[in-house]
């Protein structure tokens, strides 16, 4: 058996060797969470940069920046509000494809998935979930106005 000096500095020892571990632990925890997050954003900005070489877009433009895209001749300007909403105002030469009617998605097969599609609803929700949409479509140029016609 140990003297009685030895035995507490034993257990002195064991207790700051168990409280490093738990600090290595942590930190190999920490360091791992942050590589597959780095990875992740990784993963994210490569399918972003071959999408945009692909020439595919879907993104959320300001206002002055939609006015902008509305020059386009080629431009496919869409209220995906519902009719009521349309006949209350709309952007001059929009054509109205409720979002939630019946015949939507099929209304939107009918566009030119090649030529650019400006989008927008009342605030910018049906017209975000109108766009990712379309983006699945196979559509290679999809617009939405921030904030919707509310901020028109």
């Amino acid at each position: 058996m140990l003297p009685r000096e030895f035995q507490t500095l034993s257990i002195l020892q064991f207790k700051f060797k168990t409280q490093s571990m738990k600090k290595y632990i942590i930190l190999f925890a920490v360091s791992l969470s942050m590589i597959s997050c780095g990875d992740a954003q990784t993963t994210t900005k490569s399918k972003n940069q071959k999408e945009q070489l692909k020439g595919i877009v879907n993104k959320v433009v300001t206002k002055s920046e939609f006015k902008t895209l509305m020059t386009n001749k080629e431009a496919q300007l869409i209220d995906v509000r519902t009719s009521g909403e349309y006949t209350g105002g709309h952007i001059v030469n929009a054509k109205n494809i409720d979002f939630n009617g019946a015949n939507f998605k099929t209304n939107i097969a009918k566009l030119d998935k090649n030529k650019p599609v400006l989008v927008y609803c009342q605030a910018g929700g049906r017209s975000g979930k109108a766009a990712a949409m379309m983006k699945e479509m196979g559509f290679t140029k999809v617009y939405d106005l921030e904030g919707g016609y509310g901020n028109w």
